[in-house]
């Protein structure tokens, strides 16, 4: 099993809450990561850079007192060699003599090199003394005694290479520094061992590589305690969070339900004071029909024409009423025409002036949206015909690039409260933002004392092509959305 169908095996399948936690701790933890890479980086380009200062500055030091051991030394036998012919054997010897007995610390002496590469005086290995030590080379390749004269040569110099220690016999690293006796074709030199300067760096180094770790633990704890807060305010916002959902669910269940015994209660009173009260009536006026008729009276007739006037008046009714409870001109020919009939209907009823605008759509609305769109308008109208003391409604309908949008405004009284908010308390206007909620569209209802707004919008995405549209079998011919 790969591990893209690893994840999405349904026991791998995140919920929102984990989302939600991954979404917040992932950026965290990417920048923690990529703090601490950076700050390790940095500090390590640092701390290489003072420990190569740091080395630089103490072999500096131990080559300033290696040229001030060299210039005493000359001084202490330049009145000899100053005096001396080239050739002179017993002022040479004089000088050697010096320079041998001349003796530092428990690795430090002088040396002399012929420039055709014999030791004339080499006092802590004095097997070296005579010997033709041109080719010498260190353990690393590095040429020292042929190097060390094409210094003396040139006037004076440094030179450092691999030397055994004189106390232990093992090689370390040191710095020798140089100078020519050009008429006795001599180098005359001293040199230091610097393990103790590489040790001091190693220790800096491996002090620094500590801090970097420590710095890096820190870094790691920190992101650690910051997860664990992010974890825990997410659990509380979270457990927040599904108890304002439970109880807005209960809420809106007890809404449903007013509203389900608000419609049934409405449906209840349409019933009795308009389909009884007509039925009744048609009853009485059929039994005086019925004793007319036996009775040989020549009014039956009346009385049986009234009785199928009272009958037409209670299918009219009926059809009033199924049409307030589901219009069946919003499935046959659209929403333009059901809202032109609500209008109507709702002008004649009220004597409210009212004005109805829509324009063809390029796209018709789907099942969904129209039902809600024709329910914000009921529901408005509704508002209007009991609050809003208006004398005048506009409604209009129209598409555009992002949806369709249904506007209905009014010169009523306005809604109490701010003059403008897009979302208003009342159980009728929660109804029209949940409507739009499930359609991911949008309400706004701006209000003034000069009157009220309504604005509902659907998304594209509940628009549907003409060409989808009619491709359908059982799709009919509309003129408007």
């Amino acid at each position: 099993m790969s591990l893209l169908k690893l994840f999405q095996h349904e026991n791998w399948r995140l919920n929102y809450s984990q989302k939600i936690f991954l979404l917040t701790t992932l950026p965290l933890v990417l920048a923690v990561t990529a703090i601490a890479l950076v700050v390790n980086n940095q500090s390590r380009k640092l701390a290489e850079i003072e420990i190569k200062a740091l080395e630089t500055q103490l072999i500096e030091a131990k080559k300033i007192e290696l040229r001030n051991y060299v210039t005493q030394a000359r001084n202490g036998f330049y009145y000899i060699y100053g005096n001396a012919a080239p050739d002179d054997v017993e002022a040479k010897q004089a000088v050697a003599n010096i320079l041998s007995a001349m003796i530092y610390g428990q690795e430090g002496f002088f040396f002399v090199l012929e420039y055709d590469g014999k030791a004339v005086v080499h006092p802590r290995q004095t097997e070296l003394i005579n010997q033709n030590l041109l080719g010498l080379s260190d353990s690393r390749g590095t040429p020292v005694v042929a190097k060390l004269i094409e210094v003396a040569r040139t006037g004076a110099g440094y030179h450092t290479y691999m030397w055994p220690k004189p106390s232990t016999g093992e090689e370390a690293l040191m710095v020798t520094y140089v100078t020519g006796f050009q008429s006795w074709q001599w180098a005359v030199g001293t040199g230091v061992f610097i393990d103790d300067i590489l040790a001091t760096v190693a220790n800096a180094r491996a002090a620094t590589e500590e801090r970097i770790r420590s710095t890096f633990l820190y870094i790691v704890l920190i992101a650690v305690a910051a997860l664990i807060g992010v974890f825990i305010t997410g659990l509380w916002i979270n457990l927040r969070e599904r108890r304002l959902a439970d109880a807005k669910l209960r809420a809106l269940t007890e809404r449903i339900l007013d509203t389900q015994e608000e419609e049934r209660g409405r449906v209840a009173r349409e019933l009795h004071d308009s389909i009884s009260q007509i039925l009744i009536g048609i009853r009485y006026t059929l039994e005086l029909a019925k004793r007319r008729v036996l009775g040989g009276d020549v009014k039956a007739d009346e009385s049986i024409d009234k009785g199928i006037t009272g009958l037409t008046e209670a299918i009219h009714e009926v059809r009033r009423i199924s049409s307030d409870l589901r219009p069946g001109v919003l499935d046959d020919l659209g929403l333009g025409p059901a809202l032109k009939s609500l209008i109507d209907e709702f002008s004649q009823r009220t004597g409210i002036e009212t004005e109805f605008k829509t324009v063809v759509f390029r796209n018709l609305l789907d099942k969904d949206s129209k039902i809600a769109l024709y329910r914000i308008a009921q529901e408005a109208l509704t508002n209007v015909e009991r609050h809003a003391e208006a004398t005048h409604v506009y409604i209009e309908v129209l598409g555009h690039r992002s949806g369709a949008t249904m506007r209905i405004e009014d010169n009523g009284r306005g809604i109490s409260g701010p003059k403008s908010r897009s979302v208003i308390g009342g159980l009728g206007l929660r109804n029209m933002q949940e409507r739009l909620d499930q359609l991911k569209g949008n309400l706004r209802v701006l209000s003034s004392p000069d009157g009220t707004t309504i604005e509902a919008s659907v998304p594209l995405s509940h628009m549907l092509s003409v060409e989808s549209t009619a491709s359908t079998p059982a799709a009919k011919p509309r003129k408007s959305a």
